[in-house]
């Protein structure tokens, strides 16, 4: 099965190719420029400097969140367009699940925090066993004092953009208990997409594919504190 994996999530823009058990391909983005920019010519460029024709994809993986709300539906508008335009289906997976596959080797707790403002973070949490990603805790969005109060005197390792800003209070809560990956495992990569989709992924069709919100976006918020909501 060859497929094509696109994330524009975070702030990071990243797809791959997955060929069976052979990455053929892969991209990653962190500098800065919008994901309606950067994301279809890179997607372009890879499918060129790998010989791949759209045609020769299988299936389309693209994360559905949670994450940056316009990022998450540029990510997923590109693969519904590219999965109606080849007639070929699509596998939407977790963000979070997705990063855990950064670290396939770590016997601790896999702990992938996105910002999600206000001192909150979207979260879950993943162990691996005997080869295989256990779900400890669900995609969920809550406050980074709570997770952390959770995690104290547990060994677990941090990914996602929400290590940068919470890596000191990271640190000085559980100590030598956690582990902070290098920075070129920290952010999600289109590798780990690709593999999270064949492990775990279910064909649907493009029309089915939707994104996945853990709470209203900003604009919502806003709205409903001024209607008393």
């Amino acid at each position: 099965m060859k497929i094509l994996a696109i994330d524009s999530c975070s702030l990071v823009a990243t797809g791959a190719i997955l060929d069976g058990d052979k990455l053929t391909a892969e991209f990653v983005l962190n500098n800065d420029k919008t994901h309606s920019v950067k994301l279809l010519p890179q997607i372009e460029n890879m499918m060129k400097a790998s010989d791949t024709d759209f045609s020769e994809i299988d299936v389309f993986a693209v994360r559905d969140g949670p994450g940056s709300f316009t990022g998450q539906r540029i990510g997923m508008a590109t693969a519904k367009a590219l999965a109606h335009g080849c007639n070929k289906p699509v596998r939407t997976v977790s963000s979070l699940m997705s990063m855990a596959y950064n670290v396939p080797f770590f016997d601790g707790i896999i702990c992938p925090i996105m910002d999600a403002r206000r001192e909150q973070v979207y979260n879950a949490l993943y162990k691996w066993e005997n080869g295989r990603l256990i779900t400890l805790a669900d995609d969920r969005a809550l406050a980074l004092a709570d997770l952390l109060e959770e995690l104290k005197g547990k060994k677990t390792v941090f990914l996602g953009d929400g290590v940068k800003p919470f890596c000191d209070k990271i640190k000085y809560t559980l100590g030598d208990n956690a582990f902070i990956p290098p920075s070129h495992l920290i952010h999600l990569r289109g590798g780990s997409v690709a593999k999270c989709a064949l492990d775990n992924g279910v064909d649907i069709t493009y029309g089915e594919a939707v994104p996945k919100y853990l709470r209203p976006s900003q604009a919502e918020r806003e709205y409903n504190d001024r209607n008393g909501k």
